[in-house]
């Protein structure tokens, strides 16, 4: 399923979530332009949790960049499908939660949705090596959000019927908790096919720690009470 548009127009401009996705445009402009250099620039910046976890332990390993990666990580990104795939669900979904929390809260509970994310996938995964990059586990964070606050909003979905898309209506509640279920159960599979096959691929620990912190932390981060639309 495809998600296309929500029928839940805010009622402000979302300034926070088009800065979002221009930052993280422009970074993935700046990794293509780096050509060799990227694995090491992915290195410096990314998330890796054998260093944090095993810091001490291997030499030349400022603690200040460790913490620094937990926020750079959020702004870099694997491939073109990845970041469209990203900045899509960002412009969906976000508008929405920010209007609620409004523009500087919406962005501290984006990166703090982040690091939530970041220290699960590290829980899980421990002895990675591999850097994880991409905003996805801040996006799930807004999702959650989303479901706590619209789950009555309509979102216009594209599914697949045999060898066809059709356009379907659907509860942001049911699309979003499948979303969720389709992580959570992707994550318990690659626990299993990392104890063989030595880890990698996506980070789906990230994005159901986001999802959960986004639905816990919503509540907190709110600005003030409101009607929200239910569309």
């Amino acid at each position: 399923m495809i998600p296309l548009r929500d029928k839940n127009p805010s009622s402000t401009t979302p300034f926070v979530t088009m800065l979002l996705i221009i930052t993280n445009v422009l970074v993935f402009f700046y990794e293509l332009s780096l050509g060799v250099s990227l694995h090491r620039f992915l290195m410096h910046y990314a998330l890796v949790p054998a260093k944090l976890v095993y810091y001490g332990e291997v030499p030349g390993i400022a603690f200040t960049g460790i913490l620094g990666s937990f926020f750079f990580s959020m702004f870099l990104h694997g491939g073109w499908l990845h970041i469209i795939g990203n900045m899509w669900y960002l412009w969906i979904f976000g508008d929405n939660v920010e209007d609620r929390l409004g523009h500087g809260r919406f962005l501290l509970f984006y990166i703090t949705c982040g690091i939530v994310a970041s220290v699960v996938h590290i829980f899980f995964n421990s002895r990675s090596t591999m850097p994880v990059v991409g905003a996805s586990g801040a996006i799930a964070g807004v999702l959650g959000a989303y479901l706590v606050s619209f789950p009555f909003s309509r979102i216009i979905t594209a599914v697949p019927i045999f060898f066809f898309f059709t356009l379907i209506e659907i509860p942001a509640a049911v699309l979003l908790l499948f979303w969720f279920v389709l992580q959570f159960f992707s994550g318990a599979l690659s626990i299993a096919v990392s104890a063989h096959a030595g880890g990698g691929g996506v980070a789906w620990w990230a994005h159901v720690g986001g999802f959960v912190g986004g639905m816990i932390l919503i509540n907190i981060f709110s600005a003030r009470k409101k009607v929200y639309r239910r569309v």
